[in-house]
C-alpha cells in the first residue's frame, strides 16, 4: 500500500492484485488530477477506506480473498458517494448487474486506459445510443453467463452452485477459472 501525496485533490483508491497494473495506473491517475492511494486486496482496501473513505475508487472484480463485488459493497456503505469502478478480465452480464446493484458507478471490461476510467467517473447517466451489437453470443459465453448468474444466487459459494447445477466442484471451478473466448458467436 503506498500514497503518493498533493493537496486539494479528489481521493481516489486502487484495488487490485496486479502489482505491475497497479505501478501503471496509479501514476496515471496522479498526473490526471487524483490523490492516489493502493491496495492489493480487498481486505487492506477495506481498512484504508474505514480511515477515510475515498471519493473515487476503482476495484479489481477477481482477486484473491474477498472480490470485488464484496468490497463495493462495503464501499457503498462507508460512504454512498464514492464513485466506484469495477474493472475486471472477465467481464459477464451477472457480475456488472450485481456490481452496479451493490453500488458501483460503472463496469469496464479489462484492458482499459486511464482515459477511460476518467469517464466512467464523469458519466452520470446511461447511454441510449450505444451501439447493440448484431452478433448473438457464443453458447461457450452463455454457458459462462449461466454459471456467474447461478454462482451469484449462491452468493459466491462454489460448493452450493455446484450442486444445484448437479455437476463436480472441480468442473465448476474450472469453467469459470476459464471465461469464454470474446471473439466465437454462435454462428460462426
Amino acid at each position: 500500500m503506498s500514497m503518493i501525496i498533493a493537496d486539494e485533490k479528489p481521493t481516489l483508491l486502487l484495488v487490485d492484485d496486479d502489482a505491475e497494473f497497479l505501478s501503471v495506473l496509479a501514476p496515471a491517475m496522479h498526473k490526471r488530477g487524483f490523490l492516489v492511494s493502493t491496495a492489493n486486496s480487498a481486505e487492506a482496501a477495506f481498512e484504508l477506506a474505514k480511515n477515510d473513505a475515498p471519493e473515487f475508487a476503482v476495484v479489481d472484480l477477481k482477486m484473491s480473498g474477498n472480490s470485488g463485488l464484496v468490497l463495493v459493497r462495503q464501499l457503498a456503505s462507508l460512504d454512498a458517494g464514492t464513485k466506484i469502478v469495477v474493472l475486471t478480465g472477465y467481464a459477464s452480464i451477472t457480475t456488472a448487474v450485481e456490481a452496479i446493484k451493490l453500488g458501483a458507478t460503472h463496469y469496464l471490461a479489462k484492458p482499459v486506459d486511464a482515459d477511460e476510467i476518467v469517464s466512467a467517473f464523469e458519466k452520470k447517466n446511461g447511454d441510449a445510443e450505444i451501439e447493440l451489437s448484431s452478433n448473438p453470443l457464443s453458447i461457450d459465453r452463455l454457458e459462462w453467463e449461466h454459471l456467474q448468474r447461478v454462482l451469484a444466487e449462491n452468493g459466491g459459494n462454489i460448493s452450493a452452485t455446484a450442486r444445484s447445477l448437479n455437476m463436480h466442484r472441480r468442473s465448476l471451478q474450472r469453467k469459470l477459472n476459464k471465461p469464454p473466448s470474446k471473439n466465437k458467436n454462435i454462428i460462426d
